[in-house]
């Protein structure tokens, strides 16, 4: 009945890692299954137990390093007004710290510019730096670093 034991501490370790979140918890619960498989297959409680360990190492210095980078990365596709983040664009009516108008995309977008005191002339290309809400603050190109 030891694999009982080991599959009841699996599902508490998984019930800790629902709550957490630190991926230490599921993987000591994944480590806490093969302890259980072994157990089921009649190795001793020393087996188990060097079964569990092993199996918690692999998870916690292999594992869980590789799981938190892939979480950390930031996605490859950009979707609705972000993927228009870094697009040029070119002025439509002159734009202003307040108001203007770009061609972006294909499609007229109000704009601002991202820094304050300057006034960008029709025509320019510009740079789109950020999204805020149905207006690009735009940058020119030529100014960039």
């Amino acid at each position: 009945m030891p694999w009982f034991i080991w599959l009841l501490a699996a599902a508490a370790l998984g019930a800790a890692e629902f709550f957490t979140l630190t991926l230490v918890f599921g993987l000591l619960a994944g480590a806490a299954l093969v302890a259980a498989v072994v157990a089921g297959v009649g190795i001793g409680l020393l087996g188990q137990l060097v079964a569990l360990g092993l199996a918690a190492v692999a998870g916690l210095v292999v594992v869980r390093p590789i799981a938190l980078r892939a979480m950390e990365q930031q996605p490859l596709v950009r979707e609705g007004s972000d993927a228009l983040i870094g697009k040029r664009a070119e002025v439509m009516e002159e734009v202003t710290a307040t108001r203007g108008l770009i061609k972006l995309s294909g499609e007229e977008w109000s704009a601002r510019a991202l820094d304050e005191s300057l006034v960008i002339p029709v025509g320019t290309l510009v740079d789109v730096m950020e999204i805020d809400g149905a207006t690009a603050v735009v940058y020119p190109r030529e100014l960039l670093p």
